[in-house]
């Protein structure tokens, strides 16, 4: 049985950095073997004197199907002003949507990325993913936040999971958008056909949703009043969005995402849950696509403090420049240099599998795992990213 070698200055097995003395042992395909000490090698050992062995990148939040808006969104213009231009505009340009969607799959493969939670509105990502390379865990996002439509988009979007669940069994879940944009009664619907599978909801990614929640105020209020839906019926909780809605999340494994306004209260809430009902609460930053819509980042005792539950995502090319899982890491590494590589690179590897269910496959360098291998040219600037395997 033919093996291949691989050894570098350092290798990150998914859990923790080892020293060149260790050596990645892999089958010709990329199944993992083992990792045994340098000394205990015979013969034929590649070996690289500067960077570090990865394992494939896991990108946790993508909406590969907003590819053709690449450079159309204007960058800094706030959350609601972004949301307003994502709906204003995501139905143009549609010539060039299937083309778009295939070159961010090669795009993203080519950027280390083996396995992808991508946001699905539509049925208009299934052609790529069919040829694709990458694993997809696919969620099927519904909104609405008048409870007269509940019903109506409930069945429109279980249309749109079936036909994902027809292509890609067992790798489908029916997800809330955001608290802002789903009523109770949808939340209950979504909340009964997905109970137990992995949900994601994007979460807190500007003040004005918390204000929403708790005071009934700001710039939210312009949202509904452009896009003429009638909020007469909502009366604010008093408590943040997250907490709003967390009876609806706590049955299930859930990737929030952005959290640029996750409080200490509402971490202490997420972290009861997952303490007393075994569920878990994964938190995916999407740091270039905060940046792109208002300048935010997260903050740096969220990504020290809960480091296992840290996971990385790109969101899409209408937020951001590139479906980059590396330059997501650099950007954190240089605002955040106290945040050791361990940790970023678990976010991105291990944490990931874990948060998407395949780190029985994925993830880390283990024994008969295929997580693809990659190699991290430039330590210092973390680019250059070479497949060694995949």
């Amino acid at each position: 049985m033919a093996y291949k070698k691989f050894r570098a200055n350092q290798l990150f097995t998914g859990t923790k950095m080892l020293n060149k003395d260790w050596v990645l042992v892999a089958l010709e395909d990329g199944t993992i073997e083992e990792i045994i000490p340098f000394d205990e090698v015979e013969s034929d050992v590649e070996f690289f004197e500067e960077g570090i062995i990865t394992p494939g990148f896991v990108n946790c939040h993508c909406h590969l199907e907003l590819s053709h808006l690449k450079g159309v969104i204007e960058e800094g213009s706030g959350m609601v002003d972004f949301i307003l231009q994502i709906l204003g505009k995501r139905f143009s340009y549609k010539e060039h949507l299937q083309d778009a969607i295939q070159a961010a799959d090669k795009e993203m493969e080519q950027n280390g990325i083996v396995a992808v939670g991508d946001i699905c509105n539509t049925k208009d990502s299934i052609p790529a993913k069919k040829t694709s390379n990458l694993y997809y865990h696919n969620f099927i996002e519904v909104s609405g936040f008048s409870p007269k439509i509940a019903v109506e988009r409930f069945e429109q979007l279980v249309e749109v999971f079936n036909a994902f669940e027809a292509q890609f069994p067992n790798q489908n879940t029916l997800v809330p958008h955001a608290p802002y944009s789903v009523s109770n009664n949808l939340f209950k619907l979504v909340q009964n056909f997905s109970k137990d599978k992995i949900l994601s909801m994007h979460n807190q990614e500007c003040a004005d949703e918390n204000s929403f929640f708790e005071y009934k105020t700001g710039d939210f209020l312009r949202l509904y009043d452009t896009l003429k839906v009638d909020i007469s019926f909502f009366e604010p909780t008093g408590k943040s969005s997250l907490q709003s809605v967390l009876p609806y999340l706590q049955n299930n494994h859930s990737i929030l995402v952005h959290n640029g306004y996750l409080t200490k209260e509402d971490l202490k809430k997420i972290n009861h849950i997952n303490s007393t009902q075994k569920t878990q609460f994964w938190l995916c930053f999407c740091v270039l696509a905060n940046r792109y819509i208002r300048n935010l980042i997260p903050q740096e005792t969220l990504i020290q403090d809960c480091c296992n539950q840290v996971v990385i995502g790109t969101d899409s090319l209408a937020s951001n420049h590139s479906l980059n899982i590396l330059h997501e890491l650099q950007y954190l590494h240089q605002v955040y240099p106290n945040v050791s590589m361990d940790i970023l690179l678990k976010a991105a590897t291990l944490n990931g599998a874990k948060a998407l269910g395949i780190d029985n496959r994925m993830g880390s360098f283990t024994k008969n795992k295929k997580p693809g291998i990659m190699l991290i040219k430039n330590l210092e600037n973390m680019y250059n990213l070479l497949s060694l395997s995949h």
